[in-house]
């Protein structure tokens, strides 16, 4: 097995560079994404960028290195709109209290009549 070098490489140049810069399109369209959701919903959200690396194949040391770029985005999304409900007697959802007496209503006669005062 061959000794590392001494030199790093930069990350960011590396990732740049990887898949001839698509994956830093790529990353770079999900964080506006978030920008975005996050100014739109007043919510935190996050990006998660991993980079897996496989070891060479058969364990040749000169064997070529798999490494690729994986994103989780999660964005804040809108909080849903709820509304308010009563349960009935078999637990079922309804919109009227079933406790709440019902009152009947009626339709007034309309007055074709007037009166002076």
């Amino acid at each position: 097995m061959t000794s590392p070098s001494t030199e790093t490489a930069d990350i960011a140049a590396w990732l740049a560079g990887h898949l001839n810069g698509r994956t830093a399109e790529e990353l770079s369209t999900e964080f506006h994404q978030l920008l975005d959701a996050v100014r739109a919903h007043g919510k935190k959200g996050q990006l998660t960028i991993t980079i897996v690396v496989d070891p060479p194949a058969n364990g040749v040391d000169s064997a070529p290195m798999p490494i690729g770029v994986e994103s989780a985005l999660k964005a804040p999304k809108p909080t849903p709109v709820k509304s308010l409900y009563f349960l009935d007697d078999e637990g079922n959802p309804v919109r009227e209290d079933p406790r709440q007496l019902a009152i009947e209503f009626r339709t007034a006669p309309a007055a074709r009549d007037f009166k002076d005062a």
